[in-house]
């Protein structure tokens, strides 16, 4: 999918990055809870790894991810 955005012009550039964002939108939509669910077990994972030393900034990541992921879920909702 993401060779074909290499050579485009503009318009097209313009017209593959809305559709790339509605099917963003459309998974998010549709898999909003397996996705969190998803980043919460990543950022558990590598929270692991780095022994907690990182674990603020890590669980603030994940946070606002999730909250993207929602608010994508919400727009395709809307409409």
């Amino acid at each position: 999918m993401f060779d074909s955005l290499k050579n485009l012009t503009n318009l097209q550039n313009l017209t593959a990055l809305k559709d790339l964002k509605d099917k963003a939108e459309d998974l998010a939509a549709t898999h909003g809870e397996t996705i969190a669910q998803g980043l919460e077990k990543a950022g558990d994972f590598v929270d692991a790894r780095t022994d907690g030393r990182y674990g603020d900034r890590i669980e603030a990541g994940v946070d606002k991810a999730q909250s993207l992921v929602e608010r994508l879920g919400e727009r395709k909702s809307a409409d």
